[in-house]
């Protein structure tokens, strides 16, 4: 069977984009075909596109392209597991940051791209976890100065429009729809059910 390449490309959000990562990957002739996406965090490595390609779509002889490690994991014990299963595996990673992973290999030298890699993928990977530390450690701070200037977080709390009650009652009496309850309240299909279901309470 014919070896393949394969690109992975993740962010940590849906707001966030990837296309700097897709940008690399195409300038190395990747196709859309190829480039498996995930927006979910680097935390842990349960992303649907990435157990994917991981379970169902790399084989033995294929190649790995990621734009840099932390893009497999945020963990070091997570991106040195991962490095080793697709070794085991006969997949080869390159890794677009790492530029020695990106050489074709002289018979007889690979052990010296081994060694190299090895010692980058240690420090890397050290970065990438102490990174993640930061990020949960300065969100906890957020977090705390806001409770301490009485800000309270999360999303802000329903209110009941003013023509609730009448509205709400000429609903349940079958008198109007849902959708022009919703239409009278000025709320979303969310919102309103939240709504009707506080004032069941």
């Amino acid at each position: 069977m014919e070896s393949r390449t394969y690109y992975y490309a993740r962010v940590s959000s849906k707001d966030q984009n990837l296309d700097r990562q897709i940008a690399a990957f195409k300038a190395l002739g990747a196709t859309e075909r190829d480039i498996i996406t995930d927006k979910e965090s680097g935390k842990d490595l349960d992303r649907a596109g990435y157990q994917a390609l991981k379970n169902a779509i790399l084989r033995h002889g294929d190649t790995l392209i990621i734009k840099s490690l932390d893009r497999l994991s945020r963990n070091k014990n997570d991106i040195h597991n991962e490095l080793q299963f697709f070794k085991d595996n006969g997949i080869r990673v390159k890794v677009i940051d790492l530029p020695t992973t990106m050489m074709d290999l002289p018979e007889g030298q690979q052990w010296v791209f081994e060694m190299v890699n090895n010692i980058l993928i240690e420090v890397l990977g050290t970065i990438a976890e102490q990174e993640r530390a930061t990020i949960k450690q300065r969100q906890a701070e957020g977090i705390a100065a806001a409770k301490e200037q009485g800000r309270k977080l999360g999303r802000p709390a329903l209110i009941f429009p003013a023509n609730w009650k009448e509205v709400y009652n000429a609903w349940k009496a079958g008198e109007i729809t849902a959708k022009k309850a919703m239409e009278l309240t000025d709320t979303k299909r969310t919102s309103f059910y939240k709504l009707v279901q506080m004032s069941e309470q």
